[in-house]
């Protein structure tokens, strides 16, 4: 397991999930094409939670993930509502809420559910969102950090690298913090060290940098963050999904 899935799903990206959250109360919205589709919500700051039918792998769902965007302007809708779209559910991965907000703002998109599971453009057009394009299933199959040996080691091989400090923004806390690296080493032996730090103990880590999930295997010198730039650390537990 761990590949792409290579089949297609049949139903289009305009087709209604099954389960929505709740309408909260807002304004409705009458679009300049005079359809009325409801009351409008701001997007709301939680996660959604759901579980696949089948268990995947976290590459597997990042796969679906592109198929849908690759195949998605084919179907109804306009090329730069589905951009933005694809921009504000980045930012919902990495819990910066207020910026998604801001894309959707931006789009003129509504939300009658306060969710990108359900989205109108301008124009009174329908636009819904697989709940897997911003958050993996509770059911995910983990592609797992290396162990704290092999990234020790790997730190060993590597410390011949420029030291830098990093900027950390970690998804449990407000505050900022710094953390030493080395240009050389990569993403999953600085977790390590984050952990070894913070004292995180057994939790997981995803790092982002502009609303992009940076891989284990990078080495920091290739993540191309600039000097006092935030990165953004999402911590779970090993058995959460988002």
């Amino acid at each position: 397991m761990g590949g792409c899935l290579g089949t297609r799903n049949n139903a289009s990206p305009s087709r209604a999930n099954s389960e929505e959250p709740t309408v909260a109360s807002a304004s409705r919205v009458v679009h300049t094409s005079g359809v009325s589709i409801g009351k409008n919500v701001s997007l709301r700051h939680e996660k959604l939670r759901w579980k696949s039918d089948m268990p995947l792998t976290e590459k597997q769902v990042r796969c679906k993930r592109e198929e849908f965007w690759d195949t998605a302007p084919a179907f109804d809708g306009r090329r730069e509502i589905w951009d933005a779209l694809k921009a504000a559910a980045a930012a919902v991965e990495t819990l910066d809420y207020d910026l998604a907000q801001a894309i959707l703002d931006g789009a003129s998109i509504t939300l009658p559910h306060g969710t990108l599971t359900d989205c109108y453009d301008e124009l009174g057009t329908r636009y819904q969102l697989p709940v897997y394009c911003f958050a993996l299933p509770v059911n995910v199959i983990l592609d797992r950090d290396k162990s704290a040996s092999i990234q020790r080691e790997e730190e060993e091989e590597d410390s011949g690298g420029e030291e830098v400090t990093v900027r950390i923004r970690l998804s449990t806390t407000s505050k900022d913090l710094k953390m030493l690296t080395r240009t050389t080493l990569t993403i999953a032996a600085s977790k390590q060290r984050l952990q070894d730090q913070e004292g995180l103990g057994d939790v997981r880590q995803r790092w982002y940098y502009g609303g992009k999930l940076l891989s284990d295997s990078l080495r920091v010198q290739e993540c191309g963050v600039p000097h006092n730039h935030i990165v953004q650390v999402i911590i779970t537990g090993l058995d959460e999904a988002f």
